[in-house]
């Protein structure tokens, strides 16, 4: 299991296996995003399987597919709706965790300096440099509509 943290409330993942979910609690995690869609999985990982795992583990689930490369603005307030009404710390997880960290820093423009957003999620091991664009624009929206 390869947990990257980026905030100490919310972390990324590759594709959790069915045995790390009890780790997941273990480790003080409350709550699952699945970020990875379901016909990109194999049996026993799919959402609903995932779930039922999470609950025996104790932890809140949520599934929100993000397929590659459909990051739409649906998804991105759908995500920080999901995110406004959680209890941390949060662990969402897709194929690499880099869909999974896009949506994060998504949420985070127009709260946080966009080099503070790139560089938490470049201390986690992605580059986010190619989102700045839309992080600007994002962020800008975010304080246009208060």
């Amino acid at each position: 299991m390869d947990l990257r943290k980026i905030t100490p409330e919310f972390a990324v993942a590759p594709q959790l296996l069915p045995e790390d979910i009890a780790a997941v609690a273990a480790l003080g995690y409350r709550v699952l995003i699945d970020n990875r869609p379901d016909e990109e999985t194999d049996p026993g990982q799919d959402s609903a399987a995932m779930a039922a795992l999470a609950a025996a583990a104790g932890l809140g689930f949520h599934y929100l597919p993000y397929y590659p490369g459909l990051m739409t603005p649906d998804l991105v307030a759908d995500f920080e709706a999901l995110m406004a009404g959680l209890e941390g710390p949060v662990l969402a997880y897709c194929r690499s965790g880099t869909r999974s960290s896009h949506l994060w820093a998504m949420s985070q423009a127009g709260r946080m300096p966009i080099e503070e957003i790139v560089g938490a999620a470049a201390r986690a091991g992605y580059d986010h440099t190619g989102l700045m664009p839309l992080l600007a624009a994002h962020g800008a929206a975010r304080v246009k509509n208060g």
